[in-house]
């Protein structure tokens, strides 16, 4: 099998902020994406649901039985090997593309929402984390909340694509689509900024990529508050942030970067919500 760059094909933010990443951490950030990437892939692709849970389900049974001969999933074992990534973090992230095959997603409930962010991205962005050398535990819990900060802002991006897919994730509070959609997009920026403290922990020649992609991703939450009404919002199309707007983030991120150096630990601002998660996953277990 082919080793395909899923990163730089599909993940333009992130691979942008790869540029900024030594190249030995940059092929094996790489490697998780390939693999996080395929499991979306046999969930997204535009076949009948069933060829769908068949696909996955036989990907899932390679991936236990460490079928050497599938390169991404032999480099994904190397990972957890080498890292210590424990494989609750990867069954975990399994759940979470298994829970999207369905006729009908609805996410009703924060729990929900929280569950499910933190399988589809919390889980990368731990194994992220592990694979930089971060120990300290509530880094790596802050971690989690910029993975989850991440899903957030796709699903604040992505209302009309996964409308298609007759996905609804989320929370109707109330009559106004758009004002829900703001709404997600101020619980992710809260994930953001509790994440912040934690890239603190990450080596300092890793340390600038992180900050360039949390600020690049977190601009198109920004973007999505740009537009007044659910009508603008549908015929914006898929909001992004541009190559030049990428620069921008990026020199803007030097400060952040600065910041850092002068920021002090504080106690994680997310428990309420590790809460409501540890109610059905411990995370303890997966950090």
């Amino acid at each position: 099998m082919i080793t395909k760059n899923y990163l730089s094909i599909y993940a333009k933010s992130f691979n942008w902020s790869g540029f900024f990443l030594p190249k030995k951490i940059y092929s094996k950030c790489s490697k998780l994406y390939d693999f996080c990437r395929t499991i979306d892939n046999i969930a997204d692709q535009n076949v009948d649901l069933e060829i769908k849970k068949k696909e996955l389900g036989e990907f899932k049974i390679k991936f236990e039985k460490k079928n050497q001969q599938d390169s991404v999933i032999k480099n994904m074992w190397d990972l957890m090997d080498e890292f210590n990534i424990s494989k609750k973090i990867v069954d975990d992230l399994f759940d979470g593309i298994k829970s999207d095959l369905k006729q009908e997603v609805r996410i009703k409930t924060e729990k929900e929402l929280l569950v499910y962010s933190y399988r589809v991205a919390g889980t990368v962005g731990l194994m992220m984390a592990k694979i930089f050398g971060v120990k300290k535990k509530e880094s790596l819990q802050r971690a989690i909340d910029l993975g989850i900060a991440m899903q957030l802002t796709n699903i604040s991006r992505d209302v009309v694509e996964d409308e298609k897919k007759n996905r609804t994730y989320l929370i109707k509070n109330s009559q106004d689509t758009m004002l829900d959609i703001k709404n997600i997009v101020s619980k992710a920026d809260s994930f953001y900024d509790s994440s912040f403290v934690g890239i603190k922990d990450i080596p300092l020649n890793c340390r600038f990529s992180i900050v360039v992609a949390r600020r690049v991703y977190r601009q198109i939450g920004k973007k999505i508050l740009q537009k007044k009404d659910i009508d603008s919002y549908r015929r914006a199309g898929r909001i992004y942030v541009s190559s030049f707007g990428k620069i921008i983030q990026t020199i803007f991120s030097l400060l952040d970067l600065i910041m850092l150096f002068f920021i002090k630990p504080r106690k994680h601002e997310k428990e309420n919500e590790y809460n409501l998660i540890n109610e059905d996953i411990s995370l303890n277990e997966r950090i």
